[in-house]
């Protein structure tokens, strides 16, 4: 197995070599990048028009404006329809069709379907009409379409769409502005061949006043997608009295989830007639707006009318906070942003009282490179070389699988403690908790908090079962309960797995590293990927623990200096950091509630289904079985265990404070927050742009640190399931040195292709890693536990029901996963439920069980032969 080390080095220089120049420092404001496009083809512009983008072309259609001199001409409504294509960006506009009537100012959102436009006016009229915009890129046409009517006419309004469900807010029913409207309105797409679901729906509105010329828009709270309506203006009484015009601040969410509104932060100033849109996972960009300062001036300055203010805002849906995003070449109201491929589109629109522009703009978030420095390179592949050192060392001590898989069972409890909370909590515990935590509160700590629980279970049930079987699979335990097809149904479910779960971790990590480091998701995955399969390959289950170890200690120093650093920036320091977090209730342990689709997971939920992913985890997985196997007795595997269970408290406390701190900090520094990033990266920005030189590579190791430790233990403990498993009982090799040579095989061969699948499996678009690895967790391990479970607490169990409940299971886990929106916490405990009563009724058809069931139940448990007392220096290790 050397020579595999040669290839590993060359492909680790390579990822070096080319992590890109890291020589350009972070910046600690939002910078919007405005460039211009082909301007729409008609010299005035058009204020109102609508906006969309339907098969990767734009729409502009209708609009109104004032032929020149605009000071003596009335207003013009037009019928136009303009697209310009991503394909044809050279050639320019084209004008491909008419509207039913010339019509301005309403609202319009960009669907699968098309570009749905809503409600707008005329000089005389206001419309309820809604109709659809299609673009053929074959015939170069446009297609008009009806659609079911507003519930009543409604212009100078905005809409977004979340899930097929386009919500329409604010507006005026009338030509003036008292007759401006608390209105909140949904049509839901997916419904529309349903006959009696293919209408509006009117909900209730904000507790705010009414409004038209707001801003509707969508974005991500840390819990789901929620509908913002922000500004605008509205009048109670005489339109010529400024002291009867309101111009708002005010901001409302809407969460569709639960149907409640909440009122966030108000806007630095009015932005009525603006223009916004969502960026990243939880910035809204505002980048065009009238403050309504010069209002009842327009007609005295006329062409001396500065304009709009250019300045564009930012606003945060987590840390409610706002901030200017710079200056805007122009100010353009009335118009619609789009999203077009990568960038924002902002076409046309009015940038001063009567004028309109022509000019198209495309606006995409600036993202600095990181200066990572050579003092943090040093620590970080310092720490990396001694991993590999570590495999180097343990190389020579292999003699043979028993060395390879159990260490000889030489392994001291602590060691073995310790890997064993490596193994469970891994670098999602770095990353993907803080920014569960930021995002959210304390309600998913409750499951850790299960661990100690289960541990009493793994302690005086789980673990003596295997070390009464002296098991190096855990899946050996199912042939003995049930059949040879019962156990190799479970390791190669275990190994499917492993597989994935290595695959997401990787893949999770690199994109969080991404944001520490000049490294790319992709190069970060090769190093874990390279470095896992050299010390792991070549050491054993003994490297794999010992570097657990290691891991542990870099593991929560790194945390700990986190948090001290964290706090020590938040304003005002420890109390304003206390300040901060109670005001936003984000130590909030437990939701009461009953739902079990809602992301704000009930505490019921949280227990039963930590409850069950741990039983799962510390009877059914060989990650965690396998280290029961290394100490040299029963007692010392249970304090191996015990350790974990210990280590597990103070990890939660300090991980979630972690994501708490983040939140205090970025709330009172809203500027250094990066709205390119996802929710997952906040903790590695804040250790990239925020971290005294140094500490920054030693979080960065710590993160590392997380993720090998997990790939690692999924490469050795594969690895020990196929070759236990699979290749043994069918006597694969003749000598114990030939499966010694297997096992490295597999080792580096399950290495490479985790590696490989995270590659592919690398996603900026998902929300969270925490929730995401819930799924994968639930998917595999709930029929894996629902085996062990049902071998363990029936007598009448039999395999042919066996097989028949883990098959039932694994169906159910999959439609849950595929076709419900059943929260992930619970996927485990269903697949367990499942599992076990269709096994158990399965197994009533069947005869009773032949084979001897001493040791197999907890009816008919023995004492493990091993279990003598110890000397002192043997309990020492």
């Amino acid at each position: 197995m050397r020579p595999a080390i040669l290839p590993c080095a060359i492909v680790l220089f390579f990822v070096l070599a080319g992590a890109g120049d890291p020589s350009v420092c972070a910046e600690d404001t939002i910078r919007l990048d405005w460039q211009e496009m082909p301007s729409v083809p008609d010299e005035l512009g058009f204020a109102g028009p609508f906006v969309g983008i339907h098969n990767d072309a734009l729409i502009v259609a209708g609009g109104a404006n004032f032929p020149k001199p605009v000071w003596e001409q009335s207003k013009v409504w037009h019928d136009r329809v303009f697209v310009l294509t991503q394909a044809g960006l050279n050639d320019g506009w084209k004008e491909v069709g008419r509207l039913p009537r010339p019509i301005a100012y309403g609202a319009a959102v960009s669907t699968q379907m098309g570009v749905v436009c809503m409600g707008g006016s005329d000089s005389q009229t206001t419309y309820d009409d809604v109709f659809l915009l299609r673009w053929d890129p074959d015939t170069e046409a446009i297609d008009v379409t009806s659609f079911p009517k507003l519930p009543q006419p409604c212009a100078y309004s905005t809409a977004t769409v979340i899930d097929d469900v386009i919500y329409l807010a604010g507006g005026q029913s009338g030509q003036s502005l008292d007759t401006a409207m608390a209105n909140f309105w949904s049509l839901d797409l997916s419904h529309r061949s349903s006959g009696d679901g293919w209408r509006w729906t009117q909900h209730q509105v904000w507790p705010g006043p009414g409004r038209a010329f707001n801003l509707t828009v969508r974005q991500h709270n840390g819990y789901n997608d929620c509908v913002y309506v922000i500004s605008g203006r509205r009048q109670d009484g005489d339109p010529n009295d400024p002291e009867d015009i309101e111009f708002l601040r005010d901001v409302w969410e809407y969460n569709p989830s639960t149907g409640h509104w909440r009122q966030r932060a108000d806007a630095p100033r009015c932005v009525m007639a603006g223009t916004g849109i969502g960026v990243g996972q939880s910035h809204v960009m505002v980048l065009g707006g009238a403050t309504g300062e010069l209002f009842f001036q327009a007609d005295e300055l006329k062409d001396d009318h500065p304009g709009f203010i250019r300045q564009a805002l930012a606003y945060h849906t987590i840390t409610d906070t706002w901030v200017p995003a710079g200056e805007t070449p122009i100010n353009q109201v009335t118009t619609t942003a789009v999203r077009w491929g990568d960038a924002i589109v902002v076409p046309s629109g009015e940038i001063r009282p009567r004028v309109r522009t022509p000019r198209v703009f495309r606006v995409s978030v600036g993202r600095s490179t990181v200066r990572f420095g050579a003092v943090n390179y040093i620590v970080l592949f310092g720490y990396l070389a001694l991993m590999v050192g570590i495999g180097l060392y343990f190389a020579r001590k292999n003699k043979s699988t028993e060395d390879y898989f159990r260490g000889g069972k030489q392994i001291p409890w602590w060691a073995a403690g310790c890997s064993i909370f490596a193994t469970m909590l891994s670098s999602l515990t770095f990353t993907g908790i803080p920014s569960k935590s930021f995002a959210q509160d304390w309600v998913y700590a409750i499951g850790n908090l299960m661990i100690p629980v289960v541990a009493v279970i793994a302690v005086y049930i789980a673990m003596p079962f295997f070390r009464g079987i002296d098991a190096t699979s855990a899946y050996e335990y199912l042939e003995k309960r049930f059949s040879r097809s019962v156990r190799l149904f479970g390791s190669a479910s275990f190994t499917l797995f492993h597989l994935f779960r290595m695959a997401v971790v990787m893949s999770l990590t690199g994109l969080a590293l991404s944001v520490a480091t000049p490294l790319t998701p992709t190069q970060s995955v090769l190093l874990m990927g390279v470095l896992s399969i050299v010390y792991c390959t070549m050491g054993g289950i003994e490297a794999v623990i010992w570097t657990d170890t290691i891991q542990t200690v870099v593991l929560l120093g790194g945390a700990m200096l986190a948090v001290v650093l964290l706090i020590a920036g938040v304003d005002g320091g420890v109390s304003g950091f206390w300040s901060v977090t109670t005001e936003a209730d984000k130590f909030k342990l437990a939701n009461f509630h009953w739902d079990i689709t809602s992301s704000q997971v009930a505490l019921w939920v949280v227990v039963v289904g930590a409850f069950a992913q741990n039983i799962s985890s510390y009877t059914a997985d060989q990650a965690v079985v396998q280290r029961y196997m290394t100490t040299a007795d029963t007692r010392l595997a249970a304090r191996s265990i015990w350790t974990n269970a210990v280590l597990t408290i103070p990890a939660t406390i300090l991980f979630f404070g972690i994501g708490t701190a983040l939140f205090a900090f970025y709330q009172s520094h809203p500027q250094k927050l990066d709205p390119t990033i996802t929710t997952d990266q906040v903790f590695p920005l804040f250790i990239a742009r925020e971290m005294p030189v140094g500490f920054a590579g030693l979080i960065v190791a710590g993160i590392f640190a997380a993720a090998q430790s997990t790939v690692s233990t999924s490469m050795n403990s594969t690895a020990t399931a196929v070759v236990t498993d699979f290749m043994r009982p069918r006597q694969f090799c003749r000598s114990e040195a030939g499966y010694l040579a297997a096992a490295r095989w597999c080792t580096f061969l399950i290495g490479v292709v985790g590696t490989l699948l995270a590659m592919v499996f690398v996603d900026p678009e998902i929300k969270s890693l925490f929730d995401t690895f819930l799924r994968v967790i639930g998917v595999f391990m709930g029929v894996l536990g629902g085996l062990f479970v049902l071998g363990a607490l029936t007598r009448r169990a039999n395999a042919i029901g066996a097989m028949i409940g883990a098959l039932v299971g694994a169906t159910v886990m999959f439609c849950l996963w595929k076709f419900t929106q059943v929260n992930g916490f619970l996927y485990t405990a269903t697949g367990i439920t499942s599992c076990v009563v269709v096994g158990m009724l399965s197994s009533l058809v069947f005869q009773r069980p032949v084979q001897d069931l001493t040791g197999l139940t907890i009816y008919t448990m023995t004492e493990p032969v091993d279990a003598q007392p110890l000397s002192r220096a043997e309990e020492l290790g």
